[in-house]
């Protein structure tokens, strides 16, 4: 090694990064996402550009589904074929990890003057309202932690919301993940309980008739309740506020004791 990188490696370490050399490869995907490479490389552009092959990837999946989603049928859908599309995306994988940070966007703009449980309920309540725009996107294999800048820009935003608080910086990074982990499990698991077969209004009166009342009680006193003006209720989304608001009190209690 020269002196010269033997210096740099030194004051690497020192400064408490790692050195050139041993830091960890960027995927493809998070260098295109953070700007570190241009898409596109040599040749003419030919009017395609890295954001309106994700906005068309978008359209594609919204209209025929997640598992629609290949690189020939984006490609139609910009009207250019698949080997344009490589020249900015190289594989379909790449194109996965690009959309799930680009189909979040970016986070919401808290109301002034709102406390951190109503500022974290606000964020809470918009990562939902953002999947249930595009929510094939909750078919996405999570691989490994998301890393791109609208997730970043998710996360400084639900981290700035309890900043003035006594917690300490790991613990707030564990609350305000839980949060993201409610809501994205939350939706996954609302997702796959959507069936064809059975339809929501349906549900109570095909369990009554499955279900023995003498050995299950408590299960058909459940189902037999009726709720006021339920034709009105977005069920799916009051049942994710409700427990939403049960984590919150959750939190509440444990800033305060935390004190």
């Amino acid at each position: 090694m020269a002196k010269s990188e033997q210096a740099a490696s030194v004051q690497a370490v020192v400064a408490g990064r790692p050195a050139e050399s041993e830091r960890a490869v960027v995927p493809k995907s998070l260098a295109l996402l953070w700007g570190l490479e241009e898409p596109g490389g040599r040749g003419p552009k030919r009017g395609l550009t890295l954001a309106r092959i994700l906005d068309a990837a978008v359209e594609v999946a919204d209209a025929e589904g997640y598992q629609a989603l290949s690189m020939n049928r984006v490609a139609r859908q910009l009207g250019f074929t698949a080997m344009s599309l490589y020249r900015y995306v190289d594989s379909k994988q790449t194109l996965i990890d690009l959309l799930l940070d680009w189909v979040i966007g970016e986070p919401p703009d808290i109301e002034p003057g709102a406390t951190w449980r109503e500022g974290l309920r606000q964020w809470a309540v918009a990562e939902y309202l953002a999947i249930e725009r595009h929510p094939w996107w909750l078919e996405i294999p999570l691989i490994g932690p998301p890393m791109g800048p609208n997730n970043m820009a998710w996360l400084e935003a639900g981290l700035s919301r309890i900043a003035a608080t006594e917690i300490a910086q790991p613990l707030r990074l564990q609350l305000v993940l839980n949060l993201s982990f409610y809501v994205i499990g939350r939706m996954r698991i609302a997702r796959g309980m959507l069936t064809d077969s059975v339809d929501d209004d349906d549900f109570a009166d095909v369990m009554s008739q499955l279900v023995d009342p003498a050995r299950y009680p408590n299960v058909i006193a459940a189902f037999a309740t009726e709720h006021p003006s339920e034709d009105e209720i977005d069920w799916h989304r009051a049942d994710f506020e409700f427990g939403l608001d049960r984590l919150l009190d959750g939190y509440e209690h444990f800033i305060r004791t935390r004190r």
